[in-house]
């Protein structure tokens, strides 16, 4: 049998709304845990070290499963990663405003976090089947799904616990099961490569021999531009904290932040298809460090300006590396998916238990400080990129 990457029809928007509502749901629940780290911090005494290896945890275990769930939705034609990951996702999350100590916090975070990590490599994969031939441009709309839901998900929490308390929030299930609900009945099934037959080496030498070096060169800057990230995302409300804002305020200054990158992802999308994924990267990363910077240090209300500025920038090119992977390995979209999202995004965030530890020993503001320059290394790799349009 022979992959069947050519199966892409006319763009369906139904479709694309669904795929997306799917991604929205999920990471809107996946972006609770973020800003209640302080809350958690004073409610269970953590330190920065248990901080790091919580946040680490979550990410690491994107990293796992992500890539073997993609793998498997390329084979099989199943709805079972999408609908049982998202279920996860809404239902385990807001459990752990009920938890006691450490540990359980920590498997709630993480039962929620497998449950994200499932659904992201089917429901990536289906976009180009459904996107006709504005791919880049609707897998900037799918992803701007997660990034709006990151924007608009930090508010709302540290809205809901401020006025409920943190005891309350497992009544925040019954938004996902809304939503869960219209899912079920309108996520289509996924399309298999049909390469079972090959085995997981043999398929995979055969959707990625051929473009390994090129995927690899993409995907080192994906994990790069996800330490960086990861650490002002995981970090700096706590930082922001220490400098007097409180739990709202810095709940909206992480909405500014991703929102900024909401609306850079379509921007990105947009001119991507038009001028090619390899000079937008470039900008981007010459514009990161200094935006950061920026963040890092404006005084008082000017740090909103700072974070839209850091956000626009530093999340402009996360659907970019899935669209080009996508199109280096068209018979492996869920697998090289999972690899440019969770893979990356997993081992970038997996080092948060040594950010951590490197923060309780050198001071916050420092780790935060060289973070920023991360993005920089990544420009040696860009300028090998191949020229996708």
């Amino acid at each position: 049998m022979t992959a069947r990457s050519d199966t892409a029809g006319p763009l369906n928007y139904q479709v694309i709304f669904t795929l997306t509502l799917v991604h929205f749901t999920g990471d809107f629940y996946s972006s609770f845990a973020t800003p209640l780290l302080p809350v958690f911090v004073e409610k269970l005494g953590l330190s920065l070290a248990q901080v790091g290896l919580l946040t680490g945890t979550v990410r690491l275990l994107s990293f796992i499963v992500q890539p073997v769930t993609g793998y498997f939705a390329d084979q099989y034609e199943t709805r079972f990663f999408v609908l049982t990951g998202l279920f996860c996702a809404f239902f385990f999350i807001p459990l752990s405003g009920i938890a006691p100590n450490f540990y359980i916090l920590m498997g709630c975070l993480c039962l929620g976090s497998i449950g994200s990590s499932m659904f992201h490599p089917s429901t990536t994969g289906m976009v180009p089947l459904y996107s006709g031939n504005r791919t880049g441009f609707c897998l900037s709309i799918y992803n701007t799904g997660g990034t709006f839901a990151f924007s608009v998900g930090p508010i709302f929490i540290a809205w809901y616990v401020a006025q409920f308390g943190l005891e309350k929030m497992p009544w925040t299930v019954t938004l996902g099961a809304v939503c869960f609900l219209f899912c079920l009945k309108y996520i289509p099934m996924p399309v298999s490569e049909n390469m079972r037959h090959l085995g997981f080496f043999g398929s995979m030498k055969e959707t990625l021999g051929p473009v390994w070096k090129p995927i690899t060169l993409i995907w080192l800057v994906m994990v790069l531009r996800a330490v960086s990230g990861q650490t002002f995302i995981t970090f700096m409300p706590i930082h922001l904290t220490g400098k007097g804002h409180d739990l709202v305020s810095v709940g909206l200054i992480i909405t500014v932040f991703i929102l900024a990158g909401t609306l850079s992802g379509l921007a990105a999308g947009y001119m991507a298809d038009r001028i090619g994924f390899k000079k937008i990267f470039l900008l981007a990363h010459l514009l990161m460090t200094p935006t950061l910077l920026i963040y890092l240090y404006l005084p008082g209300s000017l740090v909103y300006a700072g974070a839209f500025a850091a956000g626009f920038t530093l999340l402009a090119t996360l659907p970019l590396g899935v669209v080009m992977a996508q199109k280096l390995a068209p018979g492996s979209r869920s697998m090289v998916s999972s690899l440019m999202m969770g893979f990356a995004y997993g081992l970038g965030g997996a080092l948060s238990p040594l950010v951590g530890i490197l923060a309780d020993i050198y001071g916050l503001d420092t780790v935060l400080f060289f973070s920023a320059f991360i993005p920089l290394a990544c420009l040696v790799l860009i300028v090998r990129f191949p020229d996708i349009r």
